[in-house]
């Protein structure tokens, strides 16, 4: 079966992930394959990338996360098929896999370029289009040599030029949620958990606890930095507008 070692990694009595029993959502044929970018902060920060392909989403971890500068080519390791509702899913996951914080940071409808996706797959050479909030225009995963192994190998994720493609670094000039506005890693962390998480240790012992009080402490320190970099735009324009008025 397609989920069975999406279920086989997680106990749904301790993690508020989809478990895929629920059936797919009737949508409209002219709405697209869907597809998602879920920045995970565990033990990692990382992204994970899903596109919508026969009933599941097939995913990729993505270490540094996309980048629209063709230059980059990002290392995107494959990971096991995660059911539709996965696409929108953001919160905490309090223990066992994957333990950490979820954000929904990109979502949107994809387009394959290349005709036959199955074979594209198999070939180790997907091409498809893009249409998200940040995420746009044309891409390939390329499957490499040397990484991973098994049926879950190490694939590039790279961005094709066009008009969508530039050297702005996409994760540091759009970083927050999609799904909850104005929502970083911090904010999810407190409306999930506003007493346990944002005021006490969290409520484990052992590696899981050290594992989330460094999570809480990477949370607030990202937060404070978006703060620290937010209340310098209004002096770096209003230097701007001084020197063009001299």
């Amino acid at each position: 079966m397609p989920l069975d070692e999406y279920r086989r990694k997680r106990d749904f009595s301790k993690t508020p992930e989809p478990d895929g029993s629920a059936p797919p959502s009737k949508r409209k044929k002219t709405a697209g394959l869907f597809f998602s970018v879920q920045k995970h902060l565990a033990t990692h920060l990382h992204y994970d990338l899903r596109l919508e392909w026969n009933g599941v989403l097939l995913s990729w971890a993505i270490p540094k996360g996309p980048s629209i500068d063709p230059a980059d080519k990002r290392l995107a390791m494959q990971t096991e098929d995660h059911p539709f509702d996965y696409g929108t899913f953001e919160g905490v996951i309090p223990e066992g896999y994957g333990a950490g914080i979820v954000m929904l940071w990109d979502r949107g409808t994809w387009t394959p370029e290349s005709p036959d996706v199955d074979a594209a797959l198999r070939k180790g050479d997907l091409k498809f289009t893009l249409d998200g909030y940040k995420l746009k225009g044309s891409w390939a995963l390329v499957r490499t040599r040397g990484y991973g192994g098994g049926s879950r190998p190490s694939w590039l994720l790279i961005k094709h030029r066009d008009e969508w493609a530039g050297p702005l670094d996409i994760g540091e000039f759009a970083p927050l949620s999609v799904k909850t506005p104005d929502a970083d890693f911090a904010d999810i962390l407190a409306a999930d958990n506003p007493a346990v998480w944002t005021t006490n240790p969290p409520a484990k012992t052992g590696d899981t606890g050290k594992l989330f009080q460094r999570i809480i402490a990477q949370a607030v320190a990202m937060k404070e930095s978006r703060g620290a970099q937010d209340t310098t735009k209004p002096r770096r324009r209003a230097k701007a507008a001084t020197k063009k008025r001299r």
